[in-house]
């Protein structure tokens, strides 16, 4: 049974997009098979993972709204070697059309029930916001990967974050759990961002991972060619983060197996 993984932030501009292209590619890096849901419907997941959102003959529109099965929706190539549902602004639609639906928090887990087992790990990027795509995200996912920045605003949006999601799982999936919480775009020669750090790592524990994923000029511009970062430039620090942040996830997720079957 694949783990499906909501990446998750109500703040915009904290690495969620990046995060949920590069962990794809990295995570399909390690040999496994790997799903990317793109549910933003400014499709740059689409468009990071070389898939041209414009000339896409099917989005998360035709999974979530046309009901196709999702083998007719997904894209396989792509540049980070995984497989996507691709985004672009008919997803906004898409939106405004699950209002109509019945049982409509609950559209993308009945799509996924019988593909789970083809994969190891689906990734869910969700939009920037609380709508009923992202209640939709969280109704399929096992868990929610919250990507931040170490600045005192992104710590008091967490707050209100956790308490969202919390009041989504006792609602939509009370089996829902925090996968963790990765800092990103981090500098430790800002005195600020280390405080934020020590205050994340004090209040989370081990959710917050020891993985964080430095600021990297690699890392912003690999979206502009349609690449991952570790297949723009596989040297740079931003591609060794991802890559570390993959392992020490599938550690993770390998040890809680353990822990269940015993």
């Amino acid at each position: 049974m694949g783990k499906i993984i909501a990446i998750a932030n109500q703040k915009g501009g904290v690495g969620k997009t990046t995060t949920a292209v590069n962990l794809a590619a990295s995570m399909a890096a390690t040999k496994r098979k790997v799903l990317l849901i793109d549910l933003d419907p400014q499709g740059n997941a689409t468009m990071g993972s070389g898939v041209d959102k414009y000339e896409a003959p099917a989005t998360a529109y035709e999974l979530l709204i046309e009901e196709k099965p999702l083998n007719e929706v997904v894209e396989t190539e792509t540049t980070g070697k995984f497989d996507i549902v691709a985004a672009n602004s008919d997803v906004t639609a898409a939106e405004i059309k699950l209002m109509e639906c019945f049982a409509r928090e609950l559209k993308l887990r009945n799509a996924l029930a019988n593909h789970r087992k083809d994969y190891d790990f689906i990734i869910i990027d969700c939009p920037p916001s609380l709508n009923m795509l992202t209640v939709n995200a969280m109704a399929a996912a096992d868990s929610v990967l919250v990507p931040m920045q170490c600045e005192y605003y992104a710590l008091e949006g967490l707050t209100a974050l956790m308490d969202t999601i919390n009041k989504l799982a006792s609602v939509v999936n009370p089996e829902l759990t925090i996968e963790g919480i990765l800092r990103t775009m981090y500098d430790p020669r800002n005195r600020l961002a280390n405080d934020v750090s020590e205050q994340l790592k004090n209040h989370f524990g081990d959710k917050v991972y020891r993985t964080v994923i430095p600021r990297n000029v690699r890392l912003a511009e690999a979206p502009s060619f349609g690449s991952p970062v570790m297949y723009y430039d596989k040297s740079s620090a931003g591609a060794k983060a991802y890559l570390a942040l993959a392992g020490e996830m599938i550690r993770r997720s390998e040890k809680q197996k353990t822990k269940q079957v015993a």
